[in-house]
């Protein structure tokens, strides 16, 4: 079944952890005053699957969805499961090209080279230049009334996780398959410019049906 808490989080980015677990590249955002964190999977836990992750980033993004992302207010936002909106889908969208996503390591002796290292020469550029906002699309959690964020230790735990493609999955996470409700992280900076980055797992099929299921 769908994603139920499939969303967009904008914020700007206050902290990063590069090294928080073996699987994900933890961001913390401010969003209208909210902290959030969001969880960026860099290996896959799939079993008899690849555990390095598909990656593909662009800074070309049509006009009209940036403006819509421009447009919206800090926070979270639900969003619906269809075309003609912000809703993602990395087989129906005409931006993503999964055909052009490849594998990268999460993380490898050297500069620039890996998963992590894409993600922190990112986040850090937001970090740094005033006016940057982050978009993070995927599956919200929280608020968690009285427990604190895992990694952050800010009270309420918040944030959002899912962030990739979320179809074509088998087994145990075919539940969770649906058109129109895929992850990604868009960042941007100052001058309208623009880095977007997407992530699917080879284990997931980039053939689905309607109901985002593996065909």
């Amino acid at each position: 079944m769908p994603l139920s808490t499939y969303g967009v989080i904008k914020g700007t980015a206050i902290g990063h952890l590069r090294d928080a677990d073996d699987d994900h590249y933890q961001i913390m955002l401010r969003a209208a005053g909210v902290m959030h964190r969001v969880a960026v999977n860099v290996r896959s836990s799939a079993p008899n699957a690849p555990s390095t992750v598909l990656f593909r980033c662009t800074t070309v993004l049509p006009a009209s969805f940036t403006t819509a992302l421009q447009a919206l207010p800090a926070g979270a936002k639900k969003l619906p499961h269809k075309a003609g909106g912000l809703a993602i889908d990395y087989l129906r969208s005409d931006f993503v090209s999964p055909k052009l996503m490849r594998p990268l390591a999460p993380d490898v002796p050297g500069a620039n080279n890996d998963l992590k290292d894409q993600l922190e020469t990112a986040t850090l550029k937001a970090m740094a230049q005033p006016g940057a906002m982050v978009y993070a699309f995927g599956a919200k959690w929280g608020p968690e009334k009285g427990k604190p964020d895992t990694y952050f230790h800010f009270t309420p735990g918040n944030g959002i996780h899912d962030i990739h493609m979320n179809q074509g999955n088998s087994g145990s996470f075919a539940a969770d398959n649906g058109p129109w409700q895929d992850g990604a992280l868009i960042l941007e900076y100052p001058g309208n410019k623009w880095s977007a980055f997407f992530f699917a797992f080879q284990s997931q099929s980039f053939k689905t049906d309607a109901t985002g299921n593996p065909v």
